[in-house]
């Protein structure tokens, strides 16, 4: 393989905060991102070589992009998986991860059956199209996890029931066809970001995932566990794998319960908010790697460079209104803190506005030091919305 830069120019479905963040970590490589995102000035475009604006179904719009690269990713799971396949044969380019990638991660449902299949450990689960399912999941299962097969995300979507006499309004909630799973007593959530290049395989250490409300608060690295779990957690993430097609980074969400075992949550077929942590916190970023993988590029070293905490800058509005970060000098005059702001223009309640990291000292510390998480969330905790 002869790599040469200036490179090949990448053209990404979805301009959000992974947009951004995916052209960040491209231009030193000298690679051009150019992004297709349906809102105009979306997060992405200060930073990418050029948006087309476009829904992540219009056929136009990826004919356009697919014009003007030569290799397609996607960051967000509503691009049209059918879409990308038929421009990639019509320009012949590449396109990764697969389309059939996205088609089985996209359904939360399909998803669960192929790794199920390969004997890839998952909680039980079923089908669920009404509430008459619902109740017969919940005799069979007790507690569970409604999910809806798609679109949802940062726990919309996923509403727990524990009573039969609220299955019409659970089901209501998640507004379509969905997939119960029994609620998994876990010990800790883990998340294994996984690279799969051109005859290559890395995986960045497990990260422990910190959820209030569904959605993600904190990651914390090394994950306060013990090395055997680790070493499972691992393990289980290159069987993921192995039932996915195409090359890229794969955020892999996985339950460790008080025994020690390991369960597959959920897939991400792209960079993965648990793996923000890399941009300081490894020798190289998975949005790095996720441009490397590709486009067929060799992978960089997945090597945690020293205990890291990222912790999400959520908005705490009460409603929406302008995106204004305020103190942020609370983060800049702290040492051991980076700051990372995604610029969308509206601040909503408990929206990823940003997030920040903490970094400690000592690669070869065996735990995080007990008051790097404290002292990530004191700096969050600072920052105001004016």
């Amino acid at each position: 393989m002869t790599v040469t830069v200036p490179g090949p120019t990448l053209g990404v479905v979805g301009g959000g905060q992974l947009g951004r963040m995916l052209a960040e970590a491209a231009a030193p490589l000298g690679v051009e991102v150019v992004v297709l995102d349906p809102t105009p000035e979306c997060p992405a475009s200060p930073v990418a070589r050029d948006q087309i604006v476009g829904d992540f179904d219009d056929p136009d719009a990826f004919r356009e992009l697919a014009a003007r690269v030569d290799a397609l990713t996607f960051e967000i799971e509503l691009a049209d998986a059918e879409l990308l396949d038929d421009v990639a044969a019509a320009f012949d380019l590449s396109v990764n991860p697969a389309p059939e990638t996205l088609s089985m991660i996209e359904d939360k449902l399909v998803q669960k059956r192929a790794l199920d299949e390969a004997g890839v450990p998952v909680p039980p689960f079923r089908r669920v199209d009404d509430a008459d399912d619902l109740r017969a999941a919940l005799d069979e299962f007790g507690s569970v996890m409604l999910k809806a097969r798609t679109g949802g995300y940062d726990g919309r979507g996923n509403v727990p029931v524990t009573d039969p006499d609220d299955a019409e309004e659970a089901m209501a909630a998640v507004g379509g066809p969905a997939m119960a799973e029994t609620f998994v007593d876990f010990e800790r959530e883990l998340s294994v970001i996984a690279v799969q290049g051109e005859g290559e395989i890395r995986t960045f250490p497990a990260g422990e995932n910190v959820h209030e409300e569904e959605i993600l608060r904190e990651t914390i690295l090394p994950a306060r566990t013990t090395d055997e779990v680790l070493s499972r957690a691992e393990g289980v993430a290159r069987d993921v794998l192995d039932t996915l097609s195409g090359r890229g980074v794969f955020g892999i969400e996985l339950f460790e319960t008080a025994d020690g075992s390991i369960s597959v949550n959920e897939i991400a077929p792209r960079p993965h908010n648990s793996g923000h942590w890399t941009i300081e916190g490894a020798r190289t970023s998975q949005f790095e790697q996720h441009v490397r993988a590709v486009l067929g590029w060799p992978l960089g070293s997945t090597r945690l460079r020293c205990p890291t905490v990222m912790a999400n800058v959520l908005g705490t509005v009460d409603e929406p209104r302008p995106a204004r970060l305020g103190n942020a000098e609370a983060v800049l005059g702290d040492e051991d803190a980076s700051l990372h702001w995604y610029g969308k223009e509206e601040v909503r309640p408990l929206r990823k506005m940003g997030h920040l990291t903490v970094t400690g000292n000592g690669a070869g510390d065996d735990h995080v030091p007990r008051d790097l998480l404290a002292h990530a969330r004191d700096v969050r905790d600072a920052l105001t919305f004016e």
